[in-house]
């Protein structure tokens, strides 16, 4: 029988050291208060002042509190957050707000709010809010003008410029055509810079509306119709540019099926199977898969030796041969044959699903880039603004021309001062890299992460599960002194199955298969002691057993010469050597061996190659990690760490350099905490390595290290190009402002043209692979 989702997570939690060679610790990690806190980041204006952040909003939402999504069309990025902060900062029940600008979405943290309420003042806003949950209304509306509609409208304008072209006398037929073309897309760009205005903010919409007004009052009738065409047209173009980094994310959920082959049992089922939702599958049910069709949900396999697909997850394009009892995942596609699963998750909680949920919660973190770019967005646009003003009033003042043509100037200055390009630049390059991270199995929890993998100089990696391949195998046992085998494996199979660390599922598996010749052992007192072993009394004699490692036996009171000498006696080998003993005298020792993974000194030459030394923290012998540690390629090997040993370490890597630590997420969760990166390795299935890990790898391949940074510094890297991008058209066109040679429809496509470049190029990230 499958574990339900409540013991499996009960064991998860409890995978302490025990008695190989790891340090290890239950505690939990300690959050790290410059990247983990939930703190609202300041609402910059996309095109103007930044908001600030000290509204009651701020603070992270309670666990108790109540979540409602709503969908935004119009909030497309940080100057609509500002304004909604401000207008839901006092409404009675709002805890927090969370914004997901690339996605459109809020989400409000409550204690009873009035949804009528919350809807007016969002719609008192300029913008439409559909709830999520409301079933009546799942069809996604569309804030854009028709696509014919602005064909006539762009028509109408090249007309009116026609006629200044060919200095033809129309009288009243340009303005006549511009007002139309005006009509026909501009009243919606008009609302939303009034509505702008009367919070008090200098967005697109505003400036934009600003600009048209003016160019319209000093009798520039066809620009002013070419400037809101071109403007509609590039919000059209870059609204579906970054509909695809949004569906980045959101489209991983279309690889899970919607329905599923489930087996219609108890007392009232018919014993056939049927397709139902998949929504409607229950934990428990019986799933049939046959070959070529993907899984729905998560489970457990009860019948058949599928080889699944599990690119959607880890990434990994190989197959994977899966057998009786071993997990499976939704999205996963059965390559050959049929198979059973039992369903241990719902669809709303599958591995899938926790991916992108995770995701898109770090999208709501800003990066630090992100954070330096609002600061400055939030500076340059009132400057530029007085710039405009200045020019203005001092162009006629100062006799540098007529007082018209230092107004058209100035209106070229403000379509200018919009720094859309340059705040949109950072947003959808995180985003898209995110994307394309979790499309390849690796979950970055944030684009500070992300920022951080960029500059990393050192990792630290434990040796089990991670460098090798975390499933050792009793190799030989033997008995010491005047004791029998018989005795020695019986003792080491009731201490061994009170734990869950690899080494002791080892020796379990190991031992288990032979038969009892002697009744059970009777423990009492039984206690783990982390990065040692375990240590309990026997029942009827009263005596301390113990099972463990060579520091454990030390405090036993077994000398260091006796080990040697007995380790010698079991060819000192590169297995690993499990002591069980009495009191202070030893009964047995057990050999366990972990494999190096195939491909873990490739992984290690290609991070040298990206400047990063790699050095292993174990709690094994050190002659044992030596051993490793060569036949790997590792620059340094540390052994015999206990759980505050390896934290010591990384705290002394840390100040060399931006150190990682990679682990299982389980066992580590200290260290990873502790370093500037928690990686956590084969993290599919794992809750809590998905939840505690800065950066989970869902398969277990240590390829995917130097994966991770290829990914990071390529991002980096596109940030750094759509920055420069923004900046540089910005510092073009306001020189040509300036000089008279910029004219009002050309500022808007450079300005708008910017966006698209940048949002373009950021894009670019999710059609790369790095397989090294």
């Amino acid at each position: 029988m499958a574990d339900s989702p409540e013991e499996r997570s009960a064991k998860s939690t409890s995978k302490a050291g025990c008695c190989a060679f790891d340090a290890v610790s239950r505690t939990e990690p300690q959050a790290k208060s410059e990247t983990r806190s939930e703190t609202r980041p300041a609402a910059s204006t996309c095109c103007g002042a930044a908001e600030t952040a000290d509204t009651p909003q701020s603070s992270e939402a309670s666990p108790s509190a109540s979540r409602l999504a709503l969908t935004i069309d119009e909030m497309c990025c940080p100057t609509e957050e500002g304004v909604l902060r401000k207008a839901l900062a006092d409404l009675p029940g709002v805890e927090a707000l969370s914004f997901q600008l690339m996605q459109r979405r809020l989400v409000v943290h409550h204690h009873g709010v009035d949804r009528d309420a919350l809807a007016a003042r969002v719609r008192d806003t300029g913008m439409t809010p559909r709830f999520e949950d409301d079933q009546a209304d799942d069809s996604r509306s569309t804030t854009t003008t028709p696509w014919g509609r602005l064909a006539l409208a762009g028509i109408l304008a090249l007309g009116a410029e026609a006629i200044g072209w060919l200095g033809l006398t129309a009288g009243l037929l340009t303005p006549l055509l511009a007002m139309v073309a005006i009509a026909l897309v501009g009243i919606p760009t008009w609302k939303k810079g009034l509505v702008a205005l009367r919070h008090g903010t200098l967005n697109i919409n505003a400036l934009m509306s600003v600009a048209v007004t003016g160019a319209m009052l000093i009798g520039h009738w066809a620009e002013a119709a070419m400037v809101i065409v071109l403007f509609t047209l590039a919000e059209h173009l870059e609204a579906r540019s970054l509909a695809r980094a949004r569906q980045a994310i959101s489209g991983l959920l279309d690889l899970a099926p919607p329905r599923a082959r489930v087996l219609d049992e108890g007392e009232s089922g018919t014993g056939e199977w049927r397709e139902i939702d998949a929504d409607d599958v229950a934990i428990g049910d019986l799933v049939r898969v046959h070959a070529g069709e993907r899984l729905a949900l998560d489970g457990e396999i009860v019948r058949g030796d599928p080889s699944l697909d599990e690119a959607p997850i880890t990434g990994e394009s190989l197959p994977r041969d899966r057998s009786l009892g071993e997990s499976v995942y939704a999205g996963s596609i059965n390559l050959a044959g049929d198979f059973d699963y039992r369903v241990t998750r719902r669809a709303n909680d599958t591995t899938l699903a926790r991916i992108i949920h995770a995701v898109e919660e770090a999208q709501s973190r800003r990066a630090p880039t992100q954070r330096i770019i609002d600061r400055f967005a939030a500076i340059y646009t009132p400057v530029v603004f007085v710039l405009a003003g200045l020019v203005a009033l001092g162009w006629p003042l100062l006799g540098l021309g007529p007082w018209l043509d230092g107004v058209y100037r100035a209106l070229v200055l403000l379509v200018i001062a919009c720094p859309c390009a340059l705040v949109i630049s950072t947003p959808v390059t995180v985003v898209s890299g995110l994307g394309a991270a979790a499309r390849q199995g690796i979950l970055i929890k944030g684009g500070v992460f992300l920022e951080q993998a960029t500059r990393l100089t050192h990792l630290a990696l434990d040796k089990t599960g991670t460098l090798t391949e975390g499933k050792p195998r009793l190799v030989r046992s033997a008995a010491l002194g005047d004791s029998s085998d018989a005795e020695g494996q019986r003792l080491a199979l009731a201490l061994a199955e009170r734990s869950n660390h690899p080494v002791s599922r080892a020796l379990v598996q190991g031992l288990g298969s032979q038969p009892a010749s002697q009744p059970a052992v009777s423990l009492e007192g039984v206690e783990e002691r982390g990065g040692r072993g375990l240590v309990a009394s026997e029942a009827d004699s009263g005596a301390t057993v113990w099972l463990g490692n060579a520091r454990l036996a030390g405090e036993m009171g077994v000398s260091q010469a006796q080990l040697n000498s007995e380790d010698s006696d079991a060819d000192n080998d590169d297995a690993g050597i499990v002591w069980l003993g009495r009191d202070d005298r030893l009964l047995a020792y057990f050999a366990v061996r972990d494999a190096l993974r195939s491909t873990s000194r490739q992984a290690i030459e290609r991070l040298h190659r990206q400047g990063v030394s790699v050095s292993m923290l174990s709690g094994d012998a050190q002659a044992r990690v030596d051993a490793i540690a060569r036949e790997a390629g590792i620059d340094e090997a540390y052994g015999e760490l206990l759980p505050e040993d390896k934290l010591a370490r990384l705290d002394a890597l840390s100040r060399r350099g931006v150190c990682a630590m990679v682990g299982d997420g389980i066992n580590d969760a200290p260290a990873l905490a502790r370093a500037d990166i928690g990686i956590a390795m084969g993290a599919a299935g794992s809750d809590v390595a998905i939840e505690t890990a800065d950066i989970a790898l869902m398969n277990d391949d240590p390829a995917s290290l130097p994966r991770l940074i290829d990914l990071a510094r390529s991002t980096r890297r596109l940030l750094v190009q759509n920055i420069a991008l923004a900046l540089g058209i910005k510092a073009v066109f306001l020189a040509l402002a300036l000089t008279g040679h910029a004219t009002l429809w050309m500022a808007v496509f450079a300005d708008l043209g910017s966006s698209l470049l940048v949002v373009g190029n950021g894009l670019r990230i999710l059609r790369q692979r790095f397989d090294g």
